[in-house]
């Protein structure tokens, strides 16, 4: 995965293909909503593997079965990359026992 900013038509395009993401204060944001507080919980520990794995690590907060998520890549001046959209791609993938 090539750590370099994204265009903005890379951006707009990945956007489209990831549901309830948006651009929040010039970083990838989306808050997800699971049932119970242990699928969120278990959610974050899905997440965090896949960020570990990809050494590039979300900005997030928990409260009960909310998972709030900001992806920024500092290195480069806090913009938003490919590994954010990615990152943003791998947590889709994850999304069982979320909330409708």
């Amino acid at each position: 995965m090539k750590r370099s900013p994204v265009t903005q038509a890379e951006l707009d395009e990945a956007l489209q293909a990831l549901p309830g993401w948006q651009v929040q204060d010039g970083k990838l944001h989306k808050e997800y909503r699971f049932a119970t507080f242990s699928l969120a919980m278990g959610w974050m520990v899905s997440a965090g593997m896949e960020a570990d794995k990809m050494d590039h690590h979300p900005e997030w907060t928990n409260v009960y079965n909310r998972v709030t998520v900001d992806l920024v890549t500092h290195s480069l001046g806090n913009q938003i990359s490919h590994l954010d959209i990615e990152l943003a791609r791998r947590m889709e993938a994850l999304g069982d026992g979320r909330k409708p």
